[in-house]
């Protein structure tokens, strides 16, 4: 799949697989450091390695991530983010059936836990390094289409200056980004 297209991932069992938080930290981990294997995986996250070798075949058989076979050897297996469309989309609730609908709602719950995580960072991480520090507040007037093509370009931008983690010069640094637009009149 090209990176301009978008992809909606209306899948149940791929959106449950990524709303397990022990599953989002490896997925995390793996696209800012790049390859791992489960025992590297379960230091950091202070999991057995029976634990994380189950979650990262799951990931597996969803195709989030694969082995790395040149670097895999016996019983220790390298493991990277697979190929998988850079501009991936969630379905809205009415285009899944509604007993997948909760999957969803969790998958979004544990996403806009760790946002607020973030957001609550920013004003330290600020403090210690401004220059990779920005923000932008502002309000705007659109019609729906505008407010889609708005997204859309948003997310083209994003992708045109972003690198993979095994891609990227020497001098980048993984960056978090978020965008956060909704309806002022109803806040």
């Amino acid at each position: 799949m090209k990176d301009e297209e978008s992809f909606t991932l209306d899948d149940p069992a791929k959106l449950k697989a990524l709303a397990h938080p022990m599953r989002r930290l490896m997925l995390r981990h793996l696209g800012l450091h790049g390859p791992a294997t489960s025992t590297t995986l379960g230091e950091l996250l202070g999991a057995k390695t029976g634990t994380t070798s189950y979650h990262l075949r799951q990931l597996e058989k969803c195709g989030f991530i694969e082995e790395i076979p040149e670097r895999s050897g016996g019983r220790e297996r390298w493991w990277r983010r697979a190929e998988t469309p850079r501009d991936m989309r969630l379905p809205t609730p009415d285009r899944l059936a509604p007993e997948d609908r909760p999957v969803l709602a969790e998958f979004h719950r544990i996403g806009w836990e760790e946002d607020r995580g973030l957001l609550d960072r920013l004003p330290e991480l600020y403090r210690r390094d401004p220059e990779w520090v920005k923000a932008s507040r502002g309000l705007g007037r659109m019609t729906m289409t505008e407010f889609e093509e708005f997204f859309d370009a948003y997310v083209a931008l994003l992708m045109k200056y972003s690198h993979r983690a095994e891609d990227a010069p020497p001098d980048a640094r993984p960056l978090y980004v978020r965008l956060f637009a909704f309806p002022a009149d109803e806040s």
